[in-house]
């Protein structure tokens, strides 16, 4: 079975690792990238099956990178998940995790959560 590409954006370096090795452990192939433009064209090139953004970025944010990413005809299949301070926990369990197609979890977050909304992304995108 091929390894599932999940290309992961954040513009924290700290961040942007400790998420690499933990989805590395969990059996994902992982793609980096420190800004939204560059993962843009990571998304073209490679085809992920999931990107995992960080909202608040310099240049491009994500939720800027998002949307180009749906404008493109290659990419705009790709499910999104938004990882972000942006929304507090209480927020995230209030408002639901939605923020417009995309799902969003608040950081810190729970590996378990993130991990069962990575697997039910790729599978939602597979039907």
């Amino acid at each position: 079975m091929d390894k599932k590409k999940i290309l992961i954006v954040d513009d924290e370096p700290d961040v942007l690792t400790l998420l690499a090795e933990r989805l590395t452990k969990a059996g994902y192939d992982i793609i980096k990238s420190s800004s939204g433009k560059e993962a843009i064209k990571i998304a073209e090139k490679n085809l992920p099956h999931l990107i995992i953004l960080d909202i608040a970025m310099p240049g491009l944010d994500g939720s800027e990178a998002a949307s180009l990413l749906r404008e493109n005809p290659k990419t705009k299949d790709i499910p999104i998940l938004f990882l972000t301070c942006l929304f507090t926990k209480q927020e995230e369990k209030t408002c639901g995790h939605l923020l417009g197609q995309n799902f969003f979890i608040a950081k810190p977050y729970d590996v378990v959560e993130l991990l069962t909304e990575i697997d039910k992304r790729i599978n939602l995108s597979k039907s």
